[in-house]
């Protein structure tokens, strides 16, 4: 139903002045509001103000304050910005574990390579807690305002970031590959071929499929998608605001960067992994190597890039609609199902997969050192090297061997100074004065005997 100017507002407004009315250029509506196109109030009920003379009101309640009870966006906005600000938590441990280094930094293979998964995780974990909070006040408000642009705006901001985290993951999914192939033989990859290639241009085109998504959906004119007072206010404004061209476009380019995550999958498995030849061996191949989280994972980034490209086309799923209102009728917010099960349960659910199975994954680098102690053993065992024995054999059988000097020896430097006081004594030994007889004494001859 269209508002309706009420010019004769005697009946409706009892008490008020209506000159005064007239002269600040305020209109009543039939939705129960007072307005002049700068200011808004209520004027029905307890809410009813007095104005005076002079323009000013008393006890007046603006339209944009909270007066409905929450209800489901309220309530499920707040279940899901508590699980979304708990996974912040998780997603900071599993950042310090497998972003911490314990080798030295190779300028082919930077630490920060696997922590942009993470950072890209706690951008959209931030997103989701700010946007859920706010669905509190677009349950509450009477009229739509900032509440509603500011829920859609960190609601379309989680698109790009999940995206930018799956894409990370899968890339450095491949680089960890490549790594551990380096390490074993540094020279078996090289560096200008096709392969190398393929992943310098890759990321650049991932990420500019996925800033146009940003650029097309986010840096807008939100203003048109607060009108949503009526009906026929709804869909003529909001409607056909939520449902133009850059919409529809922003969520094709999202497709286009899905589509670029996972020719990069393929890529990794088809350089890193066993080749296997004809279409269907290399099917089975890339079933085989492929990660079990990335057969979770990107089917749920499809299922969340599906529902943007949905409400880009229909208006009544889409979580830029309101739900309209009237007092004394019960209320059915039947957006907030679509909104929440398709639009914040995929990247939830994204998140709590990377962070369970980054807890069940080791830290490359200590991988990669275990990898070397294992090479290095078989290598010793090929060229029938014997294994070196530990410090505490080395110590136990030392003195098997020994002369009583020398163990008196080892035992004076354990008890005494360590190792200075044994080169003391060995010192003292070896480089001690000797007394030397004359050459021309017998030891059978008298002391003091003429010779």
């Amino acid at each position: 139903m269209p508002l309706i100017f009420l010019r004769d507002s005697t009946e409706r407004l009892n008490g008020f002045n209506q000159t005064a009315l007239q002269y600040w250029n305020y209109t009543t509506w039939s939705n129960n509001t007072l307005s002049n196109g700068s200011e808004c109030w209520l004027v029905f009920e307890k809410y009813k103000p007095v104005i005076l003379s002079n323009g000013t009101f008393l006890n007046a309640t603006s339209c944009y304050d909270p007066y409905y009870k929450i209800q489901y966006r309220g309530i499920l906005g707040i279940l899901y910005a508590c699980l979304f600000a708990i996974s912040v938590l998780f997603i900071s441990i599993n950042l310090r574990k497998h972003g911490r280094r314990f080798l030295p930094s190779q300028k082919r293979f930077r630490p920060i390579g696997r922590r942009w998964q993470w950072y890209w995780m706690l951008f959209v974990a931030a997103c989701g807690t700010i946007s859920g909070i706010v669905g509190i006040d677009v349950d509450r408000d009477y009229l739509q305002s900032l509440s509603i642009v500011l829920q859609n705006f960190f609601y379309h901001l989680m698109l790009p970031g999940i995206l930018a985290a799956c894409w990370e993951s899968v890339r450095h999914w491949g680089s960890w590959q490549e790594r551990q192939i380096v390490d074993r033989d540094p020279f078996s990859i090289r560096q200008d071929d096709r392969r190398g290639r393929i992943e310098l241009y890759l990321p650049l085109i991932f990420y500019l499929f996925n800033f146009m998504n940003f650029f097309m959906t986010v840096p807008r004119a939100w203003g048109q998608i607060e009108l949503q007072t009526t009906l026929s206010q709804q869909a003529d404004v909001a409607g056909s605001q939520a449902t133009d061209g850059r919409f529809k476009a922003g969520a094709f380019f999202a497709l286009a960067a899905w589509v670029i995550i996972l020719y990069s999958l393929r890529h990794s498995v088809h350089y890193y992994k066993h080749r296997s030849r004809g279409i269907w061996n290399s099917f089975n191949g890339a079933l085989h190597w492929t990660p079990t989280k990335f057969f979770l994972v990107l089917p749920l980034c499809l299922v969340r890039i599906a529902y943007a490209i949905a409400t880009a086309f229909i208006f009544d799923i889409s979580p830029l609609k309101y739900d309209i209102r009237t007092r004394g009728q019960a209320y059915n917010d039947s957006i907030s199902k679509w909104m929440y099960t398709l639009g914040f349960t995929p990247p939830l659910l994204i998140i709590a997969i990377f962070i369970i199975y980054g807890y069940l994954e080791e830290n490359e680098d200590r991988v990669l050192i275990q990898q070397r102690v294992e090479h290095g053993r078989a290598t010793d065992a090929e060229l029938n090297i014997q294994p070196r024995k530990p410090r505490w054999w080395t110590r136990g059988r030392e003195n098997l061997h020994m002369t009583p000097e020398q163990r008196l020896k080892s035992l004076t430097a354990e008890v005494g100074g360590g190792q200075p006081t044994l080169r003391g004594i060995t010192s003292n030994i070896e480089m001690g004065n000797m007394s030397i007889r004359p050459r021309n004494e017998s030891p059978s001859r008298p002391a003091g005997a003429p010779s």
